[in-house]
C-alpha cells in the first residue's frame, strides 16, 4: 500500500514531490497546478500547501 509522505525530491517541504510520487505523476507539473491555484484562489492554495507541509510525514 502507498503512503503519502513528504518527497527527498524536493524544492520547498517536498509535498508537490510527495503528491507527485503517491500519483505517479512528474512532479513538475504538480507544482504548476499548486501554484495556479494558488494564484486563481488568492493565495487559499499557499495555506494548504503550509497546511500540508505540517501534516504529512517525513520518508
Amino acid at each position: 500500500m502507498k503512503r503519502l509522505v513528504k518527497s527527498a525530491n524536493r524544492m520547498i517541504c517536498g509535498v508537490c514531490g510527495g503528491i507527485g510520487e503517491y500519483l505517479n505523476i512528474d512532479p513538475t507539473v504538480i507544482r504548476l497546478i499548486w501554484v495556479i491555484f494558488s494564484i486563481a484562489s488568492l493565495g487559499t492554495g499557499i495555506l494548504a500547501y503550509i497546511i500540508a507541509a505540517l501534516i504529512m510525514p517525513e520518508v
